[in-house]
């Protein structure tokens, strides 16, 4: 792929459940290596917003892209589905989501855990995927949690152990929803470190978060959503430091910019 075509882009994408409108003409691009952090308060379609990215959600109208292949639709408003199931398999492997409950296997250690996806859907070799399954335990720091079980674990842990999974699929992007809104403070700086780490790595992110130190720290583009649209957006020092909206400046002066 072409560095100069984004990984991901959506274009005046609506969503509605029944009568509730949650996405209003909502746009983003993330080129590649770029973090693109969503924030605002609960309720302002950040979430959905990226559950329909990963096509986990279907929305009514607009333009999805994914390395400038748009998806191919039929039907139209609130029976619109994705035409090729093909292509929805080819997203979601290469689109790596990080749920905010963590949603490990129980009946699994977490080296099972995260050799998973690549055995079963990517039809990986096994050796290579066991060895590239520690590769990633030890670079978000347990990879001396392998034969553990998840219950065994911290929340934090288990978090990580959850980006070590979405890794091993090697995908170009990864999605987080909320990494850290599930843990207390102590546990939630261990997966803000492995964050930065991939941030700095220069991994393509899309990344919907309450932490605004978060946000600041890592994105190379900020947006803002309230209510469904893209209130503002911008570089973070812009977004943060001198906010054009009265209802962004309302918003980090409500607490979320500590």
């Amino acid at each position: 792929m072409s560095d100069t075509i984004p990984v991901l882009e959506v274009r005046d994408l609506f969503k509605s459940y029944h009568a509730l409108e949650v996405l209003k003409g909502v746009s983003l691009t993330a080129p590649k290596g770029h973090v693109i952090t969503l924030i605002g308060s609960s309720g302002s379609g950040k979430s959905t917003l990226l559950r329909c990215i990963n096509l986990l959600e279907n929305s009514q109208s607009g333009d999805i892209l994914f390395e400038g292949d748009a998806v191919r639709w039929k039907g139209r408003d609130a029976v619109r589905r994705p035409a090729d199931p093909d292509q929805v398999t080819a997203m979601r492997t290469n689109l790596s989501m990080v749920f905010q409950q963590f949603n490990l296997w129980s009946h699994m250690t977490i080296l099972q855990n995260v050799m998973e996806a690549p055995l079963t859907v990517l039809k990986r070799d096994r050796t290579e995927t066991e060895a590239a399954a520690r590769k990633y335990l030890n670079q978000v720091g347990i990879g001396d949690k392998c034969d553990a079980w998840p219950a065994e674990l911290s929340g934090g842990q288990q978090q990580r152990a959850a980006i070590a999974r979405a890794l091993c699929m090697e995908p170009r992007a990864l999605l987080f929803d909320e990494p850290t809104s599930a843990l207390d403070p102590e546990l939630e700086q261990e997966v803000i470190r492995v964050i930065k780490a991939l941030a700095a790595e220069g991994r393509t992110m899309i990344i919907v978060t309450h932490d605004m130190n978060l946000a600041r720290d890592v994105s190379d583009h900020v947006i803002f959503l309230h209510l469904g649209r893209v209130e503002e957006q911008g570089p973070p020092d812009s977004v943060f430091g001198a906010p054009k909206s009265e209802r962004l400046r309302q918003f980090l002066s409500a607490g979320h910019a500590e």
